[in-house]
């Protein structure tokens, strides 16, 4: 539905005529995250269950998923601009009503209603940027591209929007700190509409009719049945991430418990360690994965070094008596394996270049069904196997993982000379050159 131009300028793989669209999505992540790491414990200290704050993560999840599920197609077709304007006005509403009718009158119906519908309103503006991205960063350099989107949404959602809390709540409160998150989306949403000047995508839903553009955005759904390398990777992608959702939801109740004996404050800084780390390791992973293999990189450093780092997280304080410093080893393993997976934006898009955004969709309502999945698998274990038993069902998943990586098939560009043995060796230090 759009055309994609040759990117004239990069930066280790950005886009150089998208830098403030990057910029945006640190804001508007820090905004969007920054009670990620404290709501739960929030909730419970409101006199709700520990259940009760999971399944509001869980509805949160299900329907951030069908919102990530249309937002690549809905990018393609009526632009990436559109659709994030959208998602920050959507987003700014729902969560004032979130606060206004849900957690000052602690009315738990309105919380889950508002604090889900507000989960439609995040995939509209950070997964249709990844399409933007995808348009305009050239094919042999998309994990690059992806790596430094990564580290966008890793400075907001982790290293901001945890620490600034660590700071603002012993200041102006949990409920402080939540009115201050609607600055920060507004600005990302100005910085969208004001200053992003992207003139290398030329658009062409003019020339489309509408039944053309409702069967683009069907094809975001039927085309993980048409490919089956696409509904694996998809899969994988749901994994990856379960330990970024599912962990906001159960760690502050372990960290803070009597067995750990951290306070709020440390736990908000250990987690916010895992994602200082990934600001370097998604460019690091990105520009290693356009080198080594996309999937080689994601099975072995992604799949399997997540599944001994998500045991380590939790085992790691329990074993050292709540040692900080041993919580902190925890959290960068954790954070240096799972930004090891930066290259999936770049293959789905790879495995259906016609329909970028059909599969962008793919991509995006994996994400959200791994921010479904992971509190879903919280909530339904909290009760019954615990903090422990749940840790232990994310690291096997991610040994599942690296099983089903050897089912992923996919061409990438750049390292197609290695296929080629009789290729001049001249030639092939030009290509490397070029990748």
């Amino acid at each position: 539905m759009v055309q994609h131009v040759e990117s004239r300028g990069l930066l280790f793989g950005m886009p150089l005529s998208l830098i403030w669209g990057y910029i945006a999505i640190a804001v508007f992540m820090t905004g969007d995250g920054i009670e990620l790491a404290f709501l739960s414990r929030y909730i419970v200290d409101l006199g709700f269950s520990a259940t009760q704050a999971s399944f509001l993560f869980t509805v949160y999840g299900l329907l951030a998923a069908l919102s990530s599920w249309s937002s690549g197609v809905l990018a393609e077709v009526f632009r990436p601009r559109r659709i994030m304007r959208i998602g920050v006005i959507t987003w700014i509403v729902f969560h004032v009503l979130f606060l206004c009718f849900g957690l000052e009158m602690k009315n738990y119906p309105l919380m889950v209603v508002f604090y889900g519908i507000r989960g439609l309103a995040y995939p509209l503006f950070i997964y249709s940027f990844l399409v933007w991205v995808a348009q305009v960063a050239p094919r042999e350099r998309q994990a690059s591209a992806m790596g430094w989107y990564w580290t966008m949404y890793s400075i907001g959602i982790g290293f901001l929007g945890t620490y600034l809390p660590s700071f603002s709540i012993p200041y102006i409160g949990f409920m402080g700190t939540l009115w201050m998150a609607v600055a920060w989306v507004a600005a990302a949403g100005a910085m969208v509409v004001f200053l992003v000047r992207d003139w290398q995508v030329a658009d062409t839903c003019a020339n489309t009719t509408l039944a053309e553009r409702l069967h683009e955005l069907s094809r975001g759904a039927t085309i993980l049945f048409e490919s089956r390398s696409i509904l694996i990777t998809a899969i994988v992608r749901i994994i990856c991430n379960l330990t970024l959702f599912g962990f906001p939801v159960i760690m502050p109740l372990f960290f803070t418990s009597p067995e750990a004996g951290f306070t709020m404050e440390q736990w908000l800084r250990i987690w916010g360690a895992l994602f200082i780390v990934t600001i370097f390791t998604n460019v690091m992973w990105g520009l290693i994965g356009d080198r080594i293999g996309w999937v080689f990189q994601m099975r072995w450093f992604g799949c399997g070094g997540c599944a001994l780092a998500t045991l380590a997280f939790y085992y790691l304080p329990l074993t050292y008596n709540g040692s900080f410093f041993a919580a902190l080893v925890g959290a960068i393993a954790l954070g240096i394996f799972v930004s090891a997976f930066v290259p999936m934006g770049a293959i789905f898009p790879a495995m259906a270049p016609e329909h970028k955004g059909a599969a962008i969709s793919a991509h995006n309502l994996a994400a959200g069904l791994s921010s479904f999945m992971g509190p879903a698998i919280a909530t339904l274990g909290i009760s019954t196997i615990g903090v422990e038993g749940i840790v232990w069902i994310y690291a096997l998943l991610y040994v599942v993982g690296i099983v089903l990586t050897y089912f992923i098939h996919v061409e990438q560009p750049g390292l197609e000379y290695k296929a080629m043995p009789s290729l001049d060796i001249s030639k092939r230090s030009e290509i490397s050159e070029a990748i």
